[in-house]
Protein backbone atom coordinates (compact mmCIF):
# COMPACT_ATOMS: atom_id res chain seq x y z
CA UNK A 1 0.00 0.00 0.00
CA UNK A 2 1.35 3.41 -0.98
CA UNK A 3 1.25 6.50 1.23
CA UNK A 4 -1.28 8.09 -1.13
CA UNK A 5 -3.61 5.09 -0.87
CA UNK A 6 -3.29 5.07 2.92
CA UNK A 7 -4.16 8.78 3.11
CA UNK A 8 -7.21 8.28 0.86
CA UNK A 9 -8.39 5.43 3.07
CA UNK A 10 -7.78 7.58 6.15
CA UNK A 11 -9.79 10.46 4.72
CA UNK A 12 -12.64 8.07 3.84
CA UNK A 13 -12.54 6.63 7.35
CA UNK A 14 -12.53 10.07 8.96
CA UNK A 15 -15.49 11.29 6.93
CA UNK A 16 -17.55 8.10 6.86
CA UNK A 17 -16.99 7.04 10.48
CA UNK A 18 -19.15 9.83 11.86
CA UNK A 19 -21.41 10.62 8.93
CA UNK A 20 -24.08 7.89 8.75
CA UNK A 21 -22.76 6.33 5.55
CA UNK A 22 -20.69 3.39 6.90
CA UNK A 23 -16.92 3.79 7.13
CA UNK A 24 -16.26 0.04 6.94
CA UNK A 25 -18.36 -0.20 3.78
CA UNK A 26 -16.51 2.68 2.11
CA UNK A 27 -13.15 1.22 3.11
CA UNK A 28 -14.16 -2.14 1.61
CA UNK A 29 -15.24 -0.51 -1.66
CA UNK A 30 -12.09 1.67 -1.82
CA UNK A 31 -9.83 -1.31 -1.17
CA UNK A 32 -11.65 -3.18 -3.94
CA UNK A 33 -11.10 -0.29 -6.37
CA UNK A 34 -7.42 -0.02 -5.39
CA UNK A 35 -6.96 -3.76 -5.79
CA UNK A 36 -5.90 -4.12 -2.14
CA UNK A 37 -7.17 -7.58 -1.31
CA UNK A 38 -4.67 -8.46 1.43
CA UNK A 39 -5.12 -5.51 3.79
CA UNK A 40 -5.24 -6.81 7.39
CA UNK A 41 -8.44 -6.12 9.31
CA UNK A 42 -6.29 -4.52 12.00
CA UNK A 43 -5.46 -1.66 9.61
CA UNK A 44 -9.14 -0.77 9.49
CA UNK A 45 -9.28 -0.99 13.28
CA UNK A 46 -6.28 1.34 13.61
CA UNK A 47 -8.04 3.89 11.42
CA UNK A 48 -11.01 3.54 13.76
CA UNK A 49 -8.66 4.23 16.69
CA UNK A 50 -7.58 7.46 14.99
CA UNK A 51 -11.19 8.60 14.70
CA UNK A 52 -11.71 7.47 18.30
CA UNK A 53 -9.07 10.01 19.31
CA UNK A 54 -11.18 12.65 17.54
CA UNK A 55 -14.22 11.55 19.57
CA UNK A 56 -12.30 11.83 22.84
CA UNK A 57 -11.01 15.28 21.90
CA UNK A 58 -14.44 16.55 20.85
CA UNK A 59 -16.28 15.20 23.91
CA UNK A 60 -13.37 15.64 26.35
CA UNK A 61 -15.38 17.72 28.84
CA UNK A 62 -18.32 15.32 28.86
CA UNK A 63 -16.04 12.31 29.21
CA UNK A 64 -14.14 13.97 32.05
CA UNK A 65 -17.46 14.73 33.73
CA UNK A 66 -18.47 11.06 33.48
CA UNK A 67 -15.21 10.00 35.15
CA UNK A 68 -15.78 12.52 37.94
CA UNK A 69 -19.29 11.13 38.46
CA UNK A 70 -17.93 7.57 38.38
CA UNK A 71 -15.31 8.30 41.05
CA UNK A 72 -17.92 10.09 43.12
CA UNK A 73 -20.14 7.05 42.80
CA UNK A 74 -17.62 4.35 43.77
CA UNK A 75 -15.78 6.35 46.44
CA UNK A 76 -17.31 7.26 49.81
CA UNK A 77 -19.07 10.62 49.64
CA UNK A 78 -18.29 13.21 52.27
CA UNK A 79 -20.60 15.91 53.49
CA UNK A 80 -21.12 19.15 51.64
CA UNK A 81 -17.88 20.50 50.35
CA UNK A 82 -16.38 23.26 48.28
CA UNK A 83 -13.95 22.39 45.51
CA UNK A 84 -12.50 24.58 42.75
CA UNK A 85 -14.79 27.47 43.60
CA UNK A 86 -17.99 25.38 43.49
CA UNK A 87 -20.45 24.65 46.26
CA UNK A 88 -21.70 21.07 46.22
CA UNK A 89 -24.58 19.56 48.11
CA UNK A 90 -24.88 15.93 49.21
CA UNK A 91 -26.25 14.90 45.81
CA UNK A 92 -23.13 16.16 44.09
CA UNK A 93 -24.83 19.07 42.29
CA UNK A 94 -22.52 22.02 41.87
CA UNK A 95 -23.63 25.63 41.93
CA UNK A 96 -20.83 27.82 40.53
CA UNK A 97 -21.12 31.53 41.24
CA UNK A 98 -20.63 34.14 38.55
CA UNK A 99 -20.37 37.11 40.91
CA UNK A 100 -17.22 39.22 41.11
CA UNK A 101 -17.10 38.55 44.84
CA UNK A 102 -17.10 34.82 44.14
CA UNK A 103 -15.19 33.72 47.23
CA UNK A 104 -17.38 35.78 49.58
CA UNK A 105 -20.57 34.26 48.22
CA UNK A 106 -19.18 30.73 48.42
CA UNK A 107 -18.02 31.16 52.00
CA UNK A 108 -21.33 32.74 52.98
CA UNK A 109 -23.24 29.97 51.24
CA UNK A 110 -21.22 27.33 53.04
CA UNK A 111 -21.85 29.02 56.38
CA UNK A 112 -25.57 29.36 55.78
CA UNK A 113 -25.92 25.78 54.52
CA UNK A 114 -23.92 24.46 57.46
CA UNK A 115 -26.40 26.13 59.81
CA UNK A 116 -29.30 24.71 57.74
CA UNK A 117 -30.77 28.14 57.21
CA UNK A 118 -31.21 28.01 53.48
CA UNK A 119 -30.99 25.66 50.53
CA UNK A 120 -27.61 26.09 48.75
CA UNK A 121 -29.22 26.53 45.33
CA UNK A 122 -31.64 29.16 46.67
CA UNK A 123 -28.77 31.00 48.33
CA UNK A 124 -26.82 31.18 45.08
CA UNK A 125 -29.86 32.41 43.17
CA UNK A 126 -30.65 35.03 45.79
CA UNK A 127 -27.10 36.36 45.59
CA UNK A 128 -27.05 36.78 41.80
CA UNK A 129 -25.22 33.53 41.24
CA UNK A 130 -25.81 31.25 38.30
CA UNK A 131 -27.01 27.69 38.73
CA UNK A 132 -25.26 25.47 36.17
CA UNK A 133 -28.45 23.48 35.72
CA UNK A 134 -31.17 25.48 33.95
CA UNK A 135 -34.44 25.99 35.78
CA UNK A 136 -37.63 25.06 33.99
CA UNK A 137 -40.24 27.78 33.85
CA UNK A 138 -43.55 26.77 35.49
CA UNK A 139 -46.27 26.74 32.86
CA UNK A 140 -49.92 27.72 33.05
CA UNK A 141 -52.42 24.91 33.20
CA UNK A 142 -52.91 23.17 29.84
CA UNK A 143 -49.66 24.46 28.37
CA UNK A 144 -46.67 22.14 27.96
CA UNK A 145 -43.91 22.92 30.46
CA UNK A 146 -40.62 24.11 29.11
CA UNK A 147 -37.94 21.44 29.23
CA UNK A 148 -34.72 22.75 30.78
CA UNK A 149 -31.76 23.25 28.49
CA UNK A 150 -29.66 20.78 30.44
CA UNK A 151 -27.10 18.14 29.61
CA UNK A 152 -29.20 14.97 29.44
CA UNK A 153 -26.18 12.67 29.81
CA UNK A 154 -24.09 14.32 32.51
CA UNK A 155 -26.17 17.27 33.74
CA UNK A 156 -26.52 15.77 37.22
CA UNK A 157 -24.86 12.91 39.06
CA UNK A 158 -28.02 10.83 38.67
CA UNK A 159 -28.07 11.32 34.88
CA UNK A 160 -24.35 10.61 34.73
CA UNK A 161 -24.73 7.34 36.64
CA UNK A 162 -27.51 6.28 34.26
CA UNK A 163 -25.28 7.13 31.30
CA UNK A 164 -22.41 5.05 32.72
CA UNK A 165 -24.69 2.05 33.24
CA UNK A 166 -26.15 2.54 29.76
CA UNK A 167 -22.67 2.51 28.21
CA UNK A 168 -21.81 -0.72 30.07
CA UNK A 169 -24.99 -2.57 29.08
CA UNK A 170 -24.85 -1.36 25.48
CA UNK A 171 -21.20 -2.40 25.20
CA UNK A 172 -21.93 -5.91 26.49
CA UNK A 173 -24.63 -6.42 23.85
CA UNK A 174 -22.45 -4.94 21.09
CA UNK A 175 -19.51 -7.10 22.13
CA UNK A 176 -21.58 -10.28 22.00
CA UNK A 177 -22.77 -9.46 18.49
CA UNK A 178 -19.33 -8.28 17.41
CA UNK A 179 -17.69 -11.59 18.30
CA UNK A 180 -20.03 -13.31 15.83
CA UNK A 181 -19.88 -10.73 13.04
CA UNK A 182 -16.07 -10.47 13.19
CA UNK A 183 -15.88 -14.05 11.93
CA UNK A 184 -18.33 -13.38 9.11
CA UNK A 185 -17.00 -10.06 7.77
CA UNK A 186 -13.93 -11.41 5.88
CA UNK A 187 -16.09 -13.96 4.05
CA UNK A 188 -18.90 -11.64 2.98
CA UNK A 189 -18.97 -10.56 -0.71
CA UNK A 190 -18.86 -6.88 -1.66
CA UNK A 191 -22.53 -7.00 -2.73
CA UNK A 192 -23.49 -7.52 0.92
CA UNK A 193 -21.74 -4.24 1.71
CA UNK A 194 -23.75 -2.48 -1.00
CA UNK A 195 -26.95 -3.96 0.41
CA UNK A 196 -25.88 -2.57 3.78
CA UNK A 197 -25.83 0.92 2.27
CA UNK A 198 -29.48 0.50 1.30
CA UNK A 199 -30.36 -0.83 4.76
CA UNK A 200 -28.73 2.20 6.40
CA UNK A 201 -30.65 4.56 4.09
CA UNK A 202 -33.97 2.92 4.97
CA UNK A 203 -33.11 3.07 8.67
CA UNK A 204 -32.33 6.80 8.49
CA UNK A 205 -35.58 7.56 6.65
CA UNK A 206 -37.68 5.46 9.02
CA UNK A 207 -36.13 6.97 12.18
CA UNK A 208 -36.61 10.50 10.79
CA UNK A 209 -40.31 9.87 10.13
CA UNK A 210 -40.66 8.31 13.58
CA UNK A 211 -39.04 11.37 15.18
CA UNK A 212 -41.35 13.75 13.31
CA UNK A 213 -44.47 11.83 14.33
CA UNK A 214 -43.29 11.77 17.94
CA UNK A 215 -42.71 15.52 17.85
CA UNK A 216 -46.19 16.04 16.42
CA UNK A 217 -47.74 13.98 19.22
CA UNK A 218 -45.83 15.98 21.85
CA UNK A 219 -47.29 19.23 20.54
CA UNK A 220 -50.82 17.88 21.05
CA UNK A 221 -50.44 17.00 24.76
CA UNK A 222 -49.58 19.21 27.75
CA UNK A 223 -46.83 16.87 28.92
CA UNK A 224 -45.08 13.83 27.47
CA UNK A 225 -43.90 11.42 30.17
CA UNK A 226 -41.14 10.18 27.85
CA UNK A 227 -39.35 13.49 28.43
CA UNK A 228 -39.01 12.91 32.15
CA UNK A 229 -40.90 13.45 35.36
CA UNK A 230 -42.96 16.54 36.10
CA UNK A 231 -42.50 18.14 39.51
CA UNK A 232 -45.13 20.17 41.36
CA UNK A 233 -43.38 23.38 40.35
CA UNK A 234 -43.78 22.49 36.67
CA UNK A 235 -40.13 21.51 36.17
CA UNK A 236 -39.40 18.66 33.77
CA UNK A 237 -36.61 16.49 35.15
CA UNK A 238 -35.00 14.37 32.38
CA UNK A 239 -35.04 10.63 32.95
CA UNK A 240 -31.76 9.84 31.26
CA UNK A 241 -31.11 6.65 29.26
CA UNK A 242 -32.73 3.55 30.76
CA UNK A 243 -31.31 0.03 30.76
CA UNK A 244 -33.85 -1.18 28.18
CA UNK A 245 -32.97 1.72 25.90
CA UNK A 246 -29.27 0.93 26.35
CA UNK A 247 -29.80 -2.73 25.43
CA UNK A 248 -31.61 -1.75 22.24
CA UNK A 249 -28.95 0.83 21.34
CA UNK A 250 -26.26 -1.79 21.96
CA UNK A 251 -28.07 -4.19 19.65
CA UNK A 252 -28.26 -1.55 16.92
CA UNK A 253 -24.57 -0.78 17.36
CA UNK A 254 -23.86 -4.49 16.99
CA UNK A 255 -25.85 -4.51 13.74
CA UNK A 256 -23.68 -1.57 12.66
CA UNK A 257 -20.58 -3.78 12.76
CA UNK A 258 -21.73 -5.44 9.54
CA UNK A 259 -20.20 -4.03 6.31
CA UNK A 260 -22.19 -1.30 4.68
CA UNK A 261 -24.29 -0.57 7.78
CA UNK A 262 -23.30 2.67 9.46
CA UNK A 263 -22.46 2.26 13.14
CA UNK A 264 -23.26 5.89 13.91
CA UNK A 265 -26.39 5.84 11.75
CA UNK A 266 -27.78 2.64 13.26
CA UNK A 267 -26.93 3.70 16.82
CA UNK A 268 -28.42 7.19 16.51
CA UNK A 269 -31.50 5.82 14.76
CA UNK A 270 -31.81 3.09 17.40
CA UNK A 271 -31.59 5.65 20.21
CA UNK A 272 -34.28 7.80 18.59
CA UNK A 273 -36.55 4.78 18.08
CA UNK A 274 -36.02 3.94 21.76
CA UNK A 275 -37.27 7.40 22.76
CA UNK A 276 -34.01 9.32 23.26
CA UNK A 277 -34.04 12.86 21.88
CA UNK A 278 -31.83 13.79 18.93
CA UNK A 279 -29.08 15.66 20.76
CA UNK A 280 -28.63 13.04 23.48
CA UNK A 281 -28.84 10.23 20.88
CA UNK A 282 -25.99 11.74 18.88
CA UNK A 283 -23.78 12.33 21.90
CA UNK A 284 -24.43 8.89 23.39
CA UNK A 285 -23.80 7.22 20.03
CA UNK A 286 -20.22 8.46 19.97
CA UNK A 287 -19.51 8.00 23.67
CA UNK A 288 -20.68 4.39 23.51
CA UNK A 289 -18.40 3.84 20.49
CA UNK A 290 -15.30 4.31 22.66
CA UNK A 291 -15.35 0.90 24.44
CA UNK A 292 -16.62 -0.79 21.26
CA UNK A 293 -13.68 0.42 19.17
CA UNK A 294 -11.20 -0.34 21.94
CA UNK A 295 -12.64 -3.85 22.21
CA UNK A 296 -12.26 -4.41 18.45
CA UNK A 297 -8.64 -3.28 18.68
CA UNK A 298 -7.92 -5.73 21.52
CA UNK A 299 -9.38 -8.60 19.48
CA UNK A 300 -7.17 -7.78 16.49
CA UNK A 301 -4.05 -6.61 18.38
CA UNK A 302 -2.39 -9.99 17.88
CA UNK A 303 -1.86 -9.04 14.21
CA UNK A 304 -0.17 -5.72 15.01
CA UNK A 305 3.20 -6.86 13.65
CA UNK A 306 1.55 -8.04 10.45
CA UNK A 307 0.27 -4.54 9.70
CA UNK A 308 3.77 -3.05 9.90
CA UNK A 309 5.27 -5.73 7.65
CA UNK A 310 2.53 -5.79 5.00
CA UNK A 311 1.70 -2.08 4.81
CA UNK A 312 4.59 -0.18 6.37
CA UNK A 313 4.83 2.12 9.35
CA UNK A 314 4.74 5.40 7.39
CA UNK A 315 1.58 4.62 5.37
CA UNK A 316 -0.17 3.51 8.57
CA UNK A 317 0.86 6.74 10.34
CA UNK A 318 -0.26 8.95 7.44
CA UNK A 319 -3.57 7.11 7.15
CA UNK A 320 -4.28 7.46 10.88
CA UNK A 321 -3.35 11.15 10.85
CA UNK A 322 -5.72 11.80 7.95
CA UNK A 323 -8.48 9.84 9.68
CA UNK A 324 -8.07 11.88 12.88
CA UNK A 325 -8.11 15.30 11.15
CA UNK A 326 -11.04 14.60 8.85
CA UNK A 327 -12.84 12.71 11.61
CA UNK A 328 -12.85 15.71 13.94
CA UNK A 329 -14.13 17.94 11.14
CA UNK A 330 -16.92 15.57 10.11
CA UNK A 331 -17.94 15.04 13.75
CA UNK A 332 -18.35 18.78 14.23
CA UNK A 333 -20.55 18.95 11.14
CA UNK A 334 -22.60 15.89 12.06
CA UNK A 335 -23.49 17.14 15.55
CA UNK A 336 -25.02 20.26 13.99
CA UNK A 337 -27.01 18.14 11.52
CA UNK A 338 -28.24 15.87 14.31
CA UNK A 339 -29.61 18.81 16.29
CA UNK A 340 -31.41 20.02 13.16
CA UNK A 341 -32.78 16.55 12.40
CA UNK A 342 -31.29 16.26 8.91
CA UNK A 343 -29.73 12.78 8.99
CA UNK A 344 -32.17 11.42 6.39
CA UNK A 345 -30.43 13.61 3.83
CA UNK A 346 -27.65 11.02 3.65
CA UNK A 347 -30.13 8.50 2.26
CA UNK A 348 -29.99 10.47 -1.00
CA UNK A 349 -26.34 9.43 -1.25
CA UNK A 350 -26.59 5.89 0.11
CA UNK A 351 -29.46 4.69 -2.09
CA UNK A 352 -27.81 5.33 -5.49
CA UNK A 353 -24.46 4.15 -4.07
CA UNK A 354 -25.97 0.87 -2.95
CA UNK A 355 -27.85 0.32 -6.22
CA UNK A 356 -24.78 1.04 -8.35
CA UNK A 357 -22.71 -1.30 -6.18
CA UNK A 358 -25.20 -4.13 -6.57
CA UNK A 359 -25.16 -3.65 -10.36
CA UNK A 360 -21.44 -3.28 -11.03
CA UNK A 361 -19.76 -5.39 -8.32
Amino acid sequence: MSIFQAIILGVLQGIAEFLPISSSGHLAVAQKLFGLSDVPLLFDVMLHLATLAAVILYFRKKIARLFVILFRWILPNGKRKIENGKLENEEGKAFPCKSKSNNIFINDAHKEVGESKINPQEFCLQNSCHDRMSEATPSPRGIAPKTPEADLLTGTDELGRKTILAVIFATVVTGAIGVVTSKLIPELPIKVTCAGFLFTACLLIFSAKFEKRKSARKSDVPFDSAQGTLSQSGEVKPKGISILQALFIGFMQGVGTLPGISRSGSTIAGAQLAGVNRAAAGEFSFIVSIPAILGAFVLEAKDLGEVGSQIGVLPVFCGCLAAFAWGYLSLSILMKLIRKGKLEWFACYLIPLGILGLIFF
